[in-house]
């Protein structure tokens, strides 16, 4: 049973995210804020292309969980210095990395930050998935 999307008309309709989402019975799995770095540790360079290897590196990180992103429930997105004009370089970013894989419309928290971990990172990538509980 996959992860069900839910909208509600009250709510201002969403776009490119769900207001919410419900999850089958299964394992939770809470992913660590994933930064736009490489294996190296090499970052990526600007934003777009910092969220791009930061959806890369949810993905290496939810197969390594045993899930898929048909497994996403939700993700919270930390951009430094956000500003409502950054809007493109951050939609360029998920455009990019939702042409490696298709990148479920769950529901999504951006929040603006001063600063990062990594003092050169521009967005960190932390997500919850649900592993359905096998028969």
């Amino acid at each position: 049973m996959p992860i069900e999307l839910r909208n509600d008309p009250a709510l201002a309709p969403p776009r490119g995210f769900s207001h919410a989402s419900l999850a089958p019975p299964g394992s939770l799995v809470h992913l660590a804020g994933q930064l736009g770095q490489d294996a190296k540790g090499d970052l990526a360079d600007g934003l777009a292309a910092q969220v791009d290897q930061a959806m890369a590196n949810v993905v290496s990180a939810l197969d390594a969980a045993g899930a898929g992103v048909d497994d996403l429930a939700k993700l919270t997105i930390y951009v430094v210095d956000w500003r409502e004009d950054r809007q493109g370089e951050l939609a360029e970013g998920l455009v990019a990395a939702g042409r490696r894989t298709r990148l479920p419309e769950v529901p999504i928290t951006l929040l603006g930050v001063q600063a990062l971990f990594v003092d050169a990172a521009l967005v960190e990538i932390e997500a919850v998935a649900v592993v359905p509980a096998t028969p």
